[in-house]
Formats: structure tokens, sequence, C-alpha cells
């Protein structure tokens, strides 16, 4: 399927980090589910990678240049008649402002990239789960589950699951089979949820996530006691 063209605006926003709240849930469950999508968003990824080569430095404003052309426009420092170069040479250079601001703007061009560079690592290391559950139901795909690498742990779900009055969705992890499943989230319905694993360590390759249904107030016995509907492992996210 080839993205819409409205599709193509949200995935550039969602790399951007521009996204909040339900839209930033929703393009995070189209990246887990369309695979049009999925591929849209890496080709914008690939595009913005160069912005720090295009970008355009921000003006310094008009009351920042009169204090520097208030500086260099004056005698020149004493330390300058010491060194190897004609003071009259530098007294051209100090009293040029195109020379000087050519060379801020050689510098605020270099910290900008810096900057960029740095804020995309950051953002993309932020956003991208370091493992992924696929939780399904045979070949039914019912949620998702993102393990990030600054402690986070959200599910996404991927259909709408039916939930009968007065019971509830409970989320259960396994991280070793001598403690044996730890509940680590309780819903009334399918939805977004971050998951609470403070207790534990940070998930692991290969790590059994499930869901069961329970009574509305959660297991009574701290283990899955209703029927699993969706059960994945983790992976290591691509």
């Amino acid at each position: 399927m080839t993205p819409t063209h409205d599709e193509r605006p949200l995935a550039a926003e969602y790399v951007l980090g521009l996204l909040e709240g339900d839209e930033k849930v929703e393009a995070e469950r189209r990246l887990a589910s369309d695979a049009a999508f999925a591929r849209e968003v890496e080709r914008w990824r690939a595009r913005f990678a160069e912005f720090d080569d295009t970008s355009q430095p921000l003006p310094a404003g008009d009351a920042l240049w009169r204090r520097i052309e208030a500086v260099v426009t004056g005698p020149l420092p004493p330390r300058a008649e010491r060194t190897n170069v004609p003071a009259r040479v530098l007294a051209r250079w100090w009293n040029s402002i195109p020379a000087l601001r050519t060379a801020a703007l050689g510098a605020s061009v270099a910290v900008l990239g810096l900057a960029i560079g740095l804020g995309v690592a950051i953002r993309e290391a932020r956003q991208q789960p370091k493992l992924v559950a696929v939780l399904l139901d045979g070949d039914r795909a019912g949620a998702v589950v993102h393990a990030f690498a600054d402690g986070r742990v959200v599910l996404l779900p991927l259909t709408e699951i039916n939930v009968p009055q007065g019971r509830a969705l409970e989320v259960w992890t396994l991280p070793s089979r001598e403690r044996g499943p730890v509940s680590i989230g309780l819903m009334d319905r399918a939805r977004t949820l971050s998951l609470q694993l403070k207790d534990l360590p940070a998930p692991g390759p290969n790590q059994l996530f499930e869901i069961t249904l329970e009574p509305a107030t959660g297991s009574p016995t701290g283990r899955p006691t209703g029927p699993i509907l969706f059960k994945g492992n983790t992976a290591v996210a691509l």
C-alpha cells in the first residue's frame, strides 16, 4: 500500500517529534501495524538525517551587532601589538564588520550542525524501542509491547478486545521461571498503557508478555487465572 497524501506529513511530524497525546499514540500504533506507514517513517528519517547539512543559521539581532561594532571600532587591544601580525593588518580586520560576521557565521554553522546532530541522536534514541514483543492469538496480533532504553515499557493495542462487564484485561510478564508471572498492568478496555516494571529487571530478549481476562479488580491470586488472550516474546528491535 502507498501512503496517502495526508499520511506523509503525519510520518514527517512523527520523525520530528512534533506529535503529542492521541496523535503520537495513533502514529506509534500505525508504525507497529502498517508496513507502508513504517516505510514512510523510515524515508523521512533518512531525509532529515541530512538536515544539519542544509539548515540555515539564525542571524544575530541588531542589538547584538551594535554592541559588537562598538567594541571592534575602538582602539586595538595592547596585546595585539606584541603578536607577529602587523598591527595595521589587525586593525583592518577588527574594523571590518563583514569579516567579523563571516567568522561568526562560520562558527555558528559549526555549532548549529553539532547541536542538530546531537539532538537527532538523542531523539532517535528516545523514540526507538530497544525491544519489541508482538502479542498474538494464533495469527491475529492483539497488541505490541515496546521497551525503551530509558526504562519505559508501553503496550499499544492493535485491535479491539471484547471485555465482558465485571471483567478486565491484565498484562503479565515472565522475568524468570523461578519468579513466575508478574502483573504489570490492568485495564478495563484495550488502550495504550504504560506498564509498571519498577521492581523488575529491565526486559531482556525472549521475555514473555501476555494479556489475560481477569476479574475487574485483577487476579485474586497474584497469578493468571483467566484465559490467555494474547501473548508474545520480546525480540531486539531493528
